[in-house]
């Protein structure tokens, strides 16, 4: 069964959702993009999805207003539409149709579409996965901390680990840990510490690892920004990746080496629950 789209302020069947070849997504990956969850028919966190979404924008020098209340809106006739109860809402945003040229305009209006999918699992079971992943070096552009759609070295690596067994990388930049290919990476170290990268370019803002920073901050928990190795990541008590669909889902190996033998992560299912019970819902 067909899903309805909403493509450039039109809701479309998918069949008939296209673009023009020219489009800058496809020829630069000039575009930015946001995905907020659907968890019960609602979504998790829109507003800070939008104002990150605000911020890809500001820092790409791309031209577009963004009426957040028009696009939750949009976003939840989708979910309605299309009858998401657990899921996604996709939403991409170019800077528009033109002559390919490296050099860009801002003259070009906008292309602006939103898509759903639905999820196979429940999100709120995540805490119940056990992740496997394996670390590698860093290869993506620099900007890493404006989300656009340049994902191809993500998906490269994603896909290779995969092969070998795991489930996502993680990645080291001058070797220091950073995050995953799509979520934020934390780990409970030998002192009892929740530890994670800071905001220092080599990493994206996640809205969840943001939330979740607040309420493990709002708890009382002792909580560390800063760099660290990936044998510290060894030694942690505990470790996991937070993002939009992951809330906070445990990682139990890296690299072979197993993280929780005895099958426990208190802090995770601490922060789990609390993100579940204190994440703003539209």
């Amino acid at each position: 069964m067909s899903s309805l789209v909403y493509l450039n302020g039109r809701f479309v069947p998918e069949e008939q959702a296209t673009l023009p070849v020219f489009d800058r997504a496809t020829l630069f990956s000039d575009a930015v993009y946001e995905v907020t969850c659907v968890v019960d028919g609602q979504l998790f966190d829109y507003h800070a999805h939008m104002q990150r979404l605000k911020r890809s924008l500001t820092k790409l020098d791309m031209k577009y207003d963004v009426d957040t209340e028009a696009l939750l809106a949009v976003h939840q006739r989708l979910i309605a539409e299309n009858a998401i109860h657990n899921g996604m809402v996709y939403l991409q945003l170019s800077r528009g149709t033109a002559d390919r040229s490296f050099r860009y305009s801002n003259e070009p209006e906008p292309n602006l579409f939103c898509f759903t999918q639905k999820l196979g699992v429940d999100p709120k079971q995540t805490l119940q996965r056990r992740l496997k992943l394996i670390s590698t070096e860093e290869g993506r552009w620099s900007l890493l901390d404006i989300k656009t759609t340049q994902l191809l070295y993500a998906s490269l690596v994603k896909t290779r680990v995969m092969k070998q067994g795991a489930d996502d990388a993680l990645f080291l930049n001058n070797g220091y840990v950073t995050e995953t290919t799509a979520a934020n990476f934390f780990i409970v170290s030998e002192a009892g510490t929740l530890v994670t990268c800071p905001l220092n370019g080599t990493l994206l803002p996640g809205i969840t690892r943001q939330r979740i920073l607040d309420l493990a901050y709002a708890d009382g928990f002792s909580v560390e920004e800063r760099l660290f190795t990936i044998d510290e990541v060894y030694k942690a008590r505990e470790a996991f990746v937070t993002s939009a669909v992951n809330f906070a889902t445990p990682v139990a190996e890296i690299d072979g080496k197993c993280l929780i033998p005895e099958g426990n992560s208190p802090v995770t299912s601490r922060l789990h629950k609390l993100y579940l019970d204190e994440v703003p819902k539209s």
